[in-house]
């Protein structure tokens, strides 16, 4: 899609928002290096988010549709990363901060058999796993009541992550299998948890 530069504007958060809509320039480098995946070389100016199929879009609809772009199709000038509590946006010299439903958080995972890479913060622009396109089969079991939050077959985004949508502040074991190999691990959802989980390795 051809990028056309227009007035630099910032996206108005719901109401009752947590986060107001600005962070320095550190702290966003801070969040790509702790993300633990490459940084595009970002262009200066501002686009406007109508450039990348994002506006009007609540910050979980951007995320669900960032992480479901094949990577051929991913903008090379946009910087998404998903904070515990937010999603930063970074185009040229503008950012962007949206709130995360109240009652959900975000983990993106990305299981592997043999290669992956550090990462805490998902970005979801840049980060890329092993098993993009795969059919694993997901399930999540809260620790505390033994309830079962999720049990089904997902196939892997083309980047080889798996975006769950879990409720906010629990504890909860994950359990992810794919081709007879099974990968198991903790998993917590409050407002310090890490975003981005690529550390389970599949194994019979």
């Amino acid at each position: 899609m051809p990028h056309r530069p227009v007035t630099p504007r910032t996206v108005i958060p719901r109401p009752v928002a947590r986060r107001t809509a600005a962070l320095t320039g550190a702290l966003l480098a801070t969040v790509v290096l702790l993300a633990g995946c490459s940084t595009p070389d970002v262009s200066t100016g501002n686009d406007d988010l109508e450039t990348y199929g994002l506006d009007g879009m609540s910050a979980k609809e951007m995320i669900d549709s960032l992480e479901a772009t094949p990577l051929d199709a991913r903008a090379t000038d946009l910087i998404a990363s998903v904070q515990p509590t937010d999603l930063v946006l970074k185009a040229g010299s503008g950012e962007t901060t949206l709130p995360l439903p109240d009652d959900e958080f975000y983990l993106s995972v990305a299981p592997y058999v043999d290669e992956t890479h550090p990462c805490s913060m998902h970005s979801l622009t840049t980060c890329t796993g092993e098993l993009g396109g795969e059919e694993i089969a997901v399930t999540v079991v809260d620790d505390a009541s033994g309830e079962t939050l999720l049990d089904e077959t997902r196939e892997l985004a083309d980047n080889g992550f798996a975006g769950l949508w879990l409720p906010r502040d629990i504890e909860a074991t994950l359990t992810i299998t794919h081709d007879g190999k099974t990968a198991t691990a903790p998993v917590t959802t409050d407002e310090n948890a890490e975003t981005c989980l690529t550390t389970m390795q599949l194994s019979a």
